[in-house]
């Protein structure tokens, strides 16, 4: 689940350490379009590091005939009611301390998990058990050389300056899927986190080498795999947004013009995947890169 929700949302960081390819980077891509509009389809990683080299001839040039770029969200310019809409959705009162939340043969290596990060208790055991996953997620790879400042959305960003910028959602709207969870797919979260934190930074080196070489072949049997361990979270995070999006799609192509739609790369790899369902519906996708 934790390889899951890196590339589902922003808001589930993990980090890898400094790592080049094995390949010369060249992440997928792809095309949809009519006689009057053209969407293009990038997937994205949210947080890389600093030195990795993704950016192609062909990649800039789609981005430079774009009018309009469209990310996963763009409500964040102010960090500060982006931080108060996650204290209010991540907070509740009156809730079980947090090592309570897991079973008693992991709150050990919770604890040693929590002291080692130098996150205060007190302050975890007021938060939502997702806000707890999500906190000790980030916390866990801010010492590593990877940045959300370094992200393909960042990225993008500055390079469109002056050009319409959109977003399929909101960050409340993100935040809110984790928060409609059930306690129980919560604690499965936060115990899926702890159990993979020791394997964190290997498996992430594979899923940005799998995405820099545009590998979505490997890309989509990883989720596959996450997805067959937690459905009730894929089909809130991945299947629903995914289908959500496709609408979005369809009815963009009634406006002329050129898109760039830029959203996490495990929304456009394998089945039930953007691309996937599009191609379905009878429309003609074709990879460009």
């Amino acid at each position: 689940m934790r390889k899951l929700l890196t590339l589902a949302l922003t808001f589930a960081l993990t980090a890898c350490g400094s790592a080049a390819p094995a390949r010369p980077a060249k992440p997928a891509m792809w095309k949809v379009s009519d006689p009057d509009t053209t969407i293009y389809l990038f997937g994205t990683v949210h947080v890389l590091p600093s030195d990795l080299k993704w950016r192609t001839k062909r990649f800039d040039q789609t981005l430079a005939s774009a009018d309009e770029l469209v990310l996963e969200i763009n409500d964040q310019d102010d960090k500060t009611a982006t931080a108060e809409t996650y204290r209010r959705l991540a907070q509740s009162p009156n809730l079980p301390p947090v090592l309570d939340r897991v079973p008693a043969d992991r709150r050990e290596r919770l604890e040693a998990l929590i002291k080692k990060r130098g996150l205060p208790l007190v302050a975890l055991n007021a938060m939502e058990t997702w806000a707890v996953a999500i906190t000790l997620g980030a916390s866990m790879y801010a010492d590593m050389d990877a940045k959300v400042e370094t992200g393909v959305e960042n990225t993008l960003r500055s390079s469109f300056a002056g050009k319409p910028i959109l977003g399929l959602e909101t960050t409340p709207q993100q935040l809110g899927y984790f928060d409609q969870m059930p306690e129980e797919t919560q604690r499965k979260l936060l115990v899926s986190m702890l159990d993979d934190a020791t394997t964190a930074k290997a498996d992430f080196q594979k899923m940005v080498a799998a995405w820099s070489s545009g590998d979505t072949g490997q890309i989509a049997r990883t989720f596959d795999d996450e997805l067959k361990k937690a459905p009730e979270i894929a089909k809130l995070l991945i299947d629903e947004r995914n289908a959500n999006w496709v609408q979005w799609l369809k009815h963009r192509l009634d406006t002329p013009g050129t898109v760039l739609v830029a959203v996490g790369a495990g929304h456009l790899a394998g089945k039930g995947s953007v691309i996937d369902l599009l191609q379905r519906q009878g429309f003609k996708v074709r990879r460009v890169q």
